[in-house]
């Protein structure tokens, strides 16, 4: 059994309108519910074994900022795939993790992160910024994890409903 906890980034600024899109940062928005989000994982007991992000700016703060809050203890891993990548991308990642962790987080970007999310649940679960969906794998190490293996959502958190 896998846990896998799938986070779209939060929520990022377009204040600097020349900055590629790669670059742009988190607003104060996302710079307040990131932590907060993962502050929830460790009251959850979900801290993850790996923390799996997109290098774009705002997904690498995200990751930051929920690894620092949940206690995460290990290095980021960061991939430059995951940017603005399909879902066939994030379960090729995820298929390559070390077998002996238990739970992982994956942060990325819309549409690829939800669509992602959809297909591992077999259901359309729209992932505004900063959502986390905890799903349940029945696999026994992630070289199994590939399309069309199906996982039950167990949660599905969203900051604007959490922290009003």
């Amino acid at each position: 059994m896998k846990t896998l906890l799938i986070m779209r980034h939060a929520k990022s600024s377009w204040d600097n309108r020349h900055l590629a899109d790669y670059d742009r940062p988190l607003n104060p928005r996302g710079e307040r519910d990131a932590p907060r989000m993962g502050e929830l994982l460790r009251k959850e007991g979900l801290i993850p074994d790996v923390i799996v992000t997109s290098s774009a700016e705002r997904a690498l703060k995200t990751a930051e900022l929920v690894a620092l809050s949940c206690d995460f203890s290990s290095s980021l891993v960061t991939d430059r795939e995951l940017y603005h990548a399909p879902a066939e991308t994030y379960f090729d990642v995820i298929s390559k993790l070390d077998p002996e962790l238990k739970t992982a987080l994956v942060v990325g970007h819309n549409p690829g992160i939800e669509m992602f999310l959809s297909k591992v649940v077999l259901t359309w679960t729209t992932m505004t910024t900063a959502n986390i969906g905890h799903v349940q794998l029945d696999i026994p190490d992630w070289s199994h994890f590939q399309e069309g293996v199906s996982g039950r959502l167990i949660h599905f958190w969203q900051p604007k409903a959490l922290f009003k």
